[in-house]
């Protein structure tokens, strides 16, 4: 096809070249001629000239709406790009690939496999058949006949009738009735595997090359958001690993100090038993009892920890306000929640803060003394600032922790804020209460 400055080219000069020849050859041959015959060659010029311009205009309008197709078309496309990559859930990603390939090209059914290294269909999503008729269909094809041949051996399909092609095996019980079959593969760097189909466009209309085109960029935009949803659930999987390992190392510490204590004071209380110095041997024993008391109440909000945790379906508000609540009954000290609700972060960095924020008011039920507690969750500048301040007896932080039952509490949540390049920082002296403040910039936070 001709381009505009071909066509421009063209529309400037034949017409010129027209004239000339005209009035050359009519000075050449005729000579003089009468008013009426100039009138007339040139009025055969201007004839010629209206009908080529009809002409030039007629192609350039066909390109102008070709050029507007392809406009609205790349528009859609990367509507549907931008829809799917906005998830990272791998299911609804690849939910939304082959809704999303359906309404591009604008087909009535759609469908999306996905195989296994051997070759075997694993999944088959499908979009414009309801619940029910799926349902009635049965399981998902084993990736025979047609199927296979854009499944396995990874051709694109273009069929006006699946029935005419020569691997046709024909479709199962119950299944609408498909004639025209569209299919492109989906070549993604992670171990996903898979193809679009497409079937009956509207009003029996059978698919273009346009259509094939279309769906094989969609293909590409839509391999890169399920390479994206895949790395994601890798990350969250190695997150979720790397905090089952410090959940585990921490019971580990605590259970050994535990029993350690434990330990001490019954061995205490055997020898001031056989000593006959029984009030002794009692004061060691209700010591044992008031830590026991301790060690429960830890691990009852450890365990309502370990439940309120950030999630795909739960935001970090919703989390902190949750985990207060049953702080505040377990506590009977009064809590006070703000939190930036615009805030998005990485669910790993979510998951540091919600933990640190539940050892730092674990430190306040057990030692603080305090009857109010305030969290706040916000930005500043270009910093995410998370700080928990109590009004109870404070402390030194540069002291060394003394007692018989030793704590670790602060060594975890440095290390926590450590590991998502953060910072923390103790702000506390007796009788002045404690402000616990990590902060980290926002541009590691991931924020959005």
């Amino acid at each position: 096809m001709m381009t505009l400055k071909q066509l421009k080219l063209i529309a400037t000069v034949i017409p010129i070249a027209v004239i000339v020849v005209i009035e050359v050859t009519r000075s050449a041959i005729l000579g003089d001629l009468l008013l009426w015959q100039r009138l007339l060659l040139d009025g055969i010029a201007v004839a010629g000239v209206i009908v080529f311009s009809a002409v030039i205009f007629r192609v350039v309008s066909r390109i102008q709406a070709r050029l507007e197709h392809r406009n609205r078309e790349l528009l859609a496309l990367h509507a549907a790009g931008l829809d799917v990559a906005s998830e990272l859930s791998l299911e609804i990603v690849l939910n939304k690939v082959v809704e999303q390939a359906r309404n591009l090209v604008g087909a009535k059914y759609g469908a999306l496999s996905v195989i296994d290294r051997e070759g075997n269909i694993k999944e088959f999503i499908t979009s414009g058949v309801t619940t029910a008729e799926r349902a009635a269909i049965g399981p998902p094809p084993v990736g025979h006949g047609v199927l296979a041949v854009s499944l396995i051996e990874g051709q694109h399909l273009r069929l006006a009738n699946v029935a005419e092609h020569p691997r046709s095996a024909g479709f199962p019980p119950n299944h609408p009735v498909m004639r025209s079959l569209l299919a492109v593969p989906v070549s993604c760097k992670s171990p996903f595997l898979g193809n679009i189909y497409l079937s009956e466009k509207p009003g029996g209309a059978l698919f273009t090359t346009d259509d094939e085109e279309t769906l094989e960029r969609f293909a590409v935009q839509a391999a890169i958001a399920i390479d994206n949803a895949h790395l994601h659930a890798q990350a969250e999987e190695i997150a979720t690993a790397r905090e089952r390992l410090r959940i585990a190392h921490e019971m580990h510490d605590g259970i050994a100090q535990v029993l350690g204590y434990v330990n001490t004071k019954v061995q205490a209380a055997k020898q001031y038993f056989r000593l006959g110095r029984t009030e002794e041997g009692n004061e060691q024993l209700e010591q044992l009892a008031v830590s026991a008391r301790q060690a429960y109440s830890d691990v009852r909000e450890s365990i309502v920890g370990l439940r309120t945790l950030p999630g795909s379906d739960r935001t970090l508000a919703d989390v902190l306000a949750e985990f207060l609540e049953h702080w505040k009954d377990q506590s009977g000290v009064e809590a006070e929640l703000t939190i930036d609700p615009a805030l998005r972060l990485q669910p790993s960095i979510e998951l540091q803060i919600v933990r640190i924020i539940q050892e730092s008011l674990t430190n306040v039920r057990k030692h603080a003394r305090a009857t109010k507690a305030r969290v706040d969750v916000h930005r500043h500048d270009d910093q995410l600032v998370v700080s928990i301040k109590d009004d109870g007896a404070g402390f030194n932080p540069e002291a060394k922790a003394r007692g018989e039952f030793p704590k670790f509490g602060l060594t975890t949540m440095r290390e926590r804020a450590s590991s998502v390049r953060g910072s923390l920082d103790i702000d506390s002296r007796p009788g002045t209460g404690t402000t616990v403040r990590f902060t980290m910039p926002l541009t590691a936070a991931g924020s959005v």
